[in-house]
Parts: C-alpha cells; structure tokens; sequence
C-alpha cells in the first residue's frame, strides 16, 4: 500500500489537498483529528500532558483548556517541543494501527495529514511526502479566520512552525496554495499517476 505524508505549516491548506485525494476514495488519517479524540477523558495522553505541564491546562470539568495550553507553549518553544514529543507519542500508536487497518483491507493508497510529519518521525511511514506552502501573510489570515485568533495569537502560532525551506528540503513534492485552488487536483492527479495509482 502507498502511503503518502501530507504536511505543511498550518494554514497553507492541507485540508484543501486532503479532500482531493479523498474524494478518489483514498482514506485519509488527519493527525490532528487523531490527537483531539486522544484527549477526551479519560485519556493517558490527557494524563500525560497535565503531569509536565499542570492541571492549569485543564478546564474545571476536566477537559483540556486549549486556549491555555495553546498559550504555554507557543510562547516557549521548548515547551512546545514537550508538547509534541508527549502528543507524538500517543498519535503514532493510532496512525499506525489505522495504516495497517487500511493493508489488510487492501487499500491501494492511504494519505497521512500531519503537520508535524517529520518532527514525529512518521515520514519513516510514508513511501512519498507532500508539502503544501503558502504565502506567511496568506497563512495568518486563514488561521485568524479558521480558528477566531487575534493576528497576534496567529503571528506566534505562525512564527512557531517550521520555516518553508525546512519543508522543501524533506518533501518529495510541494504543492503551493496561495489562493487560486484550480491548480491542486491536476497536482493530485499528477503525484499519484506518477505513483502508479492514477485515477481512472
């Protein structure tokens, strides 16, 4: 089974790309999708995050606070790289349990949607990495949008990714979104006619 890592700096639009390889029927794992459902008490990942970082990140029924969370660690990148190294951890034993899912059923191909692909060692997992970019500018904007940020709260999530380069050195294609969306379904098609699993 091919299994293409798709990631990026939040904002760039990997959502956009996921949906053009999922609407060839293509199963698609969103590493963020996986995280969230991790920490729904009761939850080990839960656990784990208030043991380094205090039950402040918790809301008073027990659930995460994500607005303080958020404002720990993006303000500190080694508090950041705690963050992920704890929600790695966790996320990997789902993914890869869902890509070996997807081989027994015989799945031609399966995308991974992870933002921190590489930071969690999961290109290891990937035949193929694709990286969707974007302008910064452009980027801040949609988070603002996305998730109802101020442009300051935007900038230090922006400011808190890897840069461009770091993805363009590791990926095996890039794709940019930097507005017109008429270009990323010939740019699927083309990654995976070049794989071998072209659409009919």
């Amino acid at each position: 089974m091919l299994v293409i890592g798709l990631t990026g700096p939040s904002g760039a639009g990997k959502g956009e790309v996921a949906r053009r390889f999922s609407a060839y029927g293509l199963p698609v794992i969103n590493a963020d999708e996986v995280y969230h459902n991790l920490l729904i008490p009761p939850s080990p990942c839960l656990d784990a995050l208030v043991e380094h970082f205090g039950r402040q990140i918790l809301q008073a029924d027990g659930t995460l606070n994500r607005a303080a969370l958020s404002a720990t660690v993006f303000s500190d990148r080694e508090k950041l790289e705690a963050l992920n190294h704890i929600a790695h951890r966790f996320v990997m034993e789902v993914v890869r349990r869902d890509l070996e899912d997807y081989r027994e059923q015989g799945k031609l191909a399966a995308v991974l949607d992870a933002p921190q692909l590489f930071e969690a060692g999961a290109d290891a997992d990937c035949n193929i990495v694709v990286a969707v970019l974007a302008e910064r500018a452009l980027r801040i904007r949609r988070i603002m949008q996305r998730d109802d940020l101020d442009e300051a709260s935007a900038v230090r999530r922006t400011d808190a990714q890897k840069s461009d380069a770091f993805f363009r050195t590791r990926a095996d294609y890039v794709i940019e979104n930097n507005g017109a969306t008429e270009h990323l379904q010939s740019a699927v098609d083309r990654i995976l006619c070049e794989m071998g699993v072209c659409p009919a």
